[in-house]
């Protein structure tokens, strides 16, 4: 699991907290604010909300009322390499549910998490409309057709590569 380290990101910590002093007292401030945290961080860390609440006087169980209402934000840092397993019926069909459980295996997350080194996230998935390459992954965006459990190892090594 993702630590938030408040030392480590001082920098972006200090632009929001400015954000924030410069936006309080307008209406509907805390739409914009979660929004730029987002923006910054790429999630709503635990720390921020904390942070944001004290800021506004707004308790924190109603800004997490307010983020979980809207599907644009995240709790859940994503990692610099985002895997997607379709679990559409055509792909589930043709083993896609074991794909997924060998990148979780591997990788030793689960389905919606990120490594704690922020290198890589599986993302939940249904039907990308791509039935006829079954099973199919996704990776950072890219379209892997006709998948399968041994490519996941190989998958992950070349990524690593990449110098993430």
């Amino acid at each position: 699991m993702f630590e938030f380290d408040k030392e480590q990101y001082k920098g972006e910590l200090g632009e929001v907290q400015d954000f924030m002093k410069k936006n309080k007292d307008m209406p509907g401030a805390l739409m914009p604010i979660l929004q730029k945290t987002q923006n910054i961080f790429g999630y709503l860390p635990r720390e921020v909300i904390e942070e944001i609440s004290t800021c506004l006087g707004i308790p924190t169980s109603k800004i997490y009322g307010v983020a979980t209402f809207y599907s644009q934000f995240t709790f859940e840092p994503k990692g610099k390499n985002q895997i997607s397993v379709c679990l559409g019926t055509a792909c589930y069909v043709k083993g896609a549910q074991g794909i997924l459980e060998e990148f979780e295996n591997q990788l030793g997350i689960k389905q919606g998490q990120t490594t704690s080194d922020r290198k890589f996230s599986i993302i939940e998935t249904r039907c990308l409309g791509d039935c006829a390459n079954a099973p199919i992954v996704t990776i950072n965006g890219e379209i892997h057709g006709h998948f399968t459990k041994k490519k996941v190892a190989e998958t992950i090594k070349e990524l690593s590569k990449e110098g993430v």
